[in-house]
């Protein structure tokens, strides 16, 4: 069982950066695979970026390819979502998710993903 705890989120202007934080209950780059989803109201769980267990390998949608960067620590019990050049359409529910690393198909797949946070706000006004 995986517990995991977000962070970091907020009501930053555009143009701002905001640090997510996710925090795990056991190490979690060698067992599982860490993504980044959001959701905004009244739309479906969309994947924003994900890392592999070797924490060298990162996957990012295109609508964040650039500005976002996803990366975990050391002790691989924290993944972190380093978020530039906000934009009011990232607005959203911000989720941290882990899954089976035995499933080899792309991280993007929300489905896939065993354990969830219970997710941070972030907000961006223009």
């Amino acid at each position: 069982q995986v517990q995991l705890v977000e962070s970091g989120g907020g009501l930053v202007q555009a143009g701002g950066s905001l640090t997510l934080s996710c925090a795990a209950s056991v190490r979690t780059f060698s067992t599982y695979r860490m993504g980044w989803f959001r959701q905004a109201p009244g739309k479906e769980r969309d994947f924003v970026a994900a890392i592999s267990w070797s924490g060298t390998i990162t996957y990012y949608a295109d609508s964040v390819k650039g500005r976002f960067t996803i990366s975990g620590d050391s002790a691989k019990t924290t993944v972190r979502l380093q978020m530039n050049t906000l934009k009011p359409e990232d607005t959203a529910v911000y989720y941290c998710a882990a899954r089976d690393p035995r499933i080899v198909r792309s991280p993007r797949i929300a489905t896939d993903y065993d354990y969830w946070g219970q997710g941070t706000q972030v907000t961006v006004s223009s």
